[in-house]
């Protein structure tokens, strides 16, 4: 199985390269369309901007090859802001177009409650997800999604009110949290989205 990391410029790339090896995977950086295009199974990370990492997917020419990546149900997991990025837009930074595989938009937490949220957070699945059950995550997050998007199954959240924690169609799964820096929780979710967990 070929694993890839698409390198967005503002990613935690050593956490999650070393959270994928500690499952046993054997993951590699993106550097072309081809890696992207032919790999089994692709992962988008993210610590940073919305902004700042659509630049760099644009710079390298990634954009198109992720977006119909997904867009087509092939193996792919998004994390942090690489989950952000599926929105058109982000109220972290205007005029920044993202890939625009949600109708939804990115929105700020509300004043009312400390941003950004840093720490663990109840994590509550949809009982049908197949990649996600109830358990807690690690968060590092000033934007979320407040709703999801039709054709998608969610998990949720609440700081300052409910917000999706992650949402999986098909083969895809996009998490708000950080499944590598999670526990075990975590491992099992990406374990699963290995194929390496029942």
């Amino acid at each position: 199985m070929s694993l890839v990391v698409v390198p967005t410029g503002t990613a935690n790339i050593a956490s999650v390269l070393a959270g994928l090896r500690r499952l046993g995977a054997d993951p590699s950086l993106a550097s072309s369309v081809d890696d992207v295009d032919g790999a089994d199974r692709v992962v988008i990370p993210g610590v940073g901007s919305f902004g700042a990492a659509m630049e760099t997917l644009d710079r390298a020419g990634l954009r198109e090859a992720v977006r119909e990546r997904i867009n087509a149900g092939r193996s792919t997991l998004a994390v942090c802001v690489g989950m952000q990025l599926l929105a058109p837009v982000s109220e972290e930074t205007d005029g920044a177009p993202g890939l625009g595989l949600v109708g939804e938009a990115v929105k700020r937490f509300p004043e009312t409650v400390r941003v950004p949220q840093l720490g663990w957070n109840e994590v509550t699945a949809d009982p049908s997800s197949r990649f996600l059950t109830d358990g807690w995550a690690y968060f590092a997050n000033s934007y979320r999604f407040e709703s999801v998007a039709p054709g998608w199954t969610a998990a949720f959240s609440d700081h300052g009110g409910e917000f999706v924690a992650a949402m999986e169609r098909g083969e895809v799964l996009a998490c708000q949290f950080h499944p590598e820096l999670s526990g075990e929780w975590g491992s099992l979710v990406l374990a699963k989205w290995l194929g390496r967990a029942a």
